[in-house]
């Protein structure tokens, strides 16, 4: 099987999470909202690895393959470091800033599920310091750069090597596409191998950049919308939309992490040589499966169960032909 090389570009952070068992609305008083001084009592916390790189790049391991993953981090990534490695992932071209803490996202939920947040970008705000062309020197070369959403500057960085040095790249700005412009997210599109958005983020992608679908479509090599439990939908200019539909029957524990996990089974597929649609259903398939964990990194794929429920879900061809995914 050809050695296919991902490297994944984008925010490392460690998840803190919390539970209120009372409303933050019975805390509230009409009037006073303007000098808001509280404390919560919370009943739990857990924290979880995360950042969307780090995200990618847990899931394409779960395949064999040995991503790289590109970020910044503060000098408290030692544990989340050796975790990565354990799993298989090039931790070598993530950038220490000694003077910064590691990303984090802080998060009290209560018994409405109402929630207060936080997100301290600490090290990811110099992301942008980091350089792609030495990476592929170091790996010998990337067959795939995947942007995931970091800091603005560091996304228009990488995406705009990628271009000058002809890297081949997948868009993903995902959760960035709220704070930034127009002008700003068609630098970082135009070109893209592949595009990832789910449907609200497309829709918002066209109203900012002005681009009807069928110019964003123009722009990209191939276009992957998801559309929640319905699946996802993969696009390419004058060829047949391939619509995939999504894993039924799965209980859901924990969302978060789905976009991400969908992203490392479509990309893994690649790499493996399977078609767009086989990608689409991989990515529903390990999607399913993080659903069903609390955490986006707590989840462990298991071949034989996995195959099963790819004949269950898509049929036993499909199935045969993803044991190469194993291989």
């Amino acid at each position: 099987m050809a050695r296919v090389k991902i490297a994944v570009t984008g925010s490392i952070a460690t998840d803190h999470l919390m539970t209120f068992a009372g409303k933050f609305s019975d805390s509230l008083i009409d009037g006073e909202l303007h000098s808001l001084s509280l404390s919560f009592l919370v009943d739990n916390l857990a924290i979880f690895r995360g950042g969307v790189a780090g995200n990618i790049c847990f899931g394409l391991a779960q395949f064999g393959l040995a991503p790289v993953l590109v970020g910044a981090v503060g000098p408290d990534f030692d544990d989340y470091r050796a975790w990565l490695e354990r799993h298989g992932i090039d931790t070598e071209s993530v950038h220490v800033v000694e003077e910064l803490h590691t990303a984090r996202f802080i998060c009290t939920t209560d018994a409405a599920a109402n929630q207060i947040a936080s997100f301290y970008a600490g090290a990811m705000s110099l992301a942008n310091q980091i350089e792609l062309e030495p990476i592929t020197k170091r790996v010998g070369s990337v067959d795939l750069f995947v942007i995931a959403p970091n800091d603005p500057r560091a996304m228009r960085r990488h995406t705009e090597e990628c271009r000058s040095r002809g890297y081949a790249f997948a868009a993903d700005p995902s959760q960035q596409l709220a704070f930034l412009d127009g002008p700003a997210i068609r630098e970082l599109i135009d070109g893209a191998s592949f595009l990832f958005t789910n449907e609200y983020e497309a829709a918002l992608t066209e109203k900012k950049t002005g681009w009807s679908a069928e110019e964003v479509l123009a722009r990209v090599g191939t276009r992957v919308t998801t559309l929640g439990a319905r699946g996802s939908r993969v696009e390419r200019v004058g060829e047949p939309v391939i619509e995939v539909p999504g894993v039924s029957g799965v209980e859901v524990v924990d969302p978060t992490g789905l976009g991400d996990s969908y992203r490392a089974g479509f990309v893994a597929g690649l790499a493996r040589g399977l078609d767009l649609e086989r990608c689409a259903q991989v990515g529903s398939l390990i999607a399913s499966e993080v659903l069903t964990t609390k955490g986006t990194q707590e989840y462990e794929l298991d071949p034989e169960r996995f195959l099963a429920r790819a004949r269950s879900h898509y049929g036993s061809h499909a199935g045969a032909q993803m044991e190469v995914m194993f291989g």
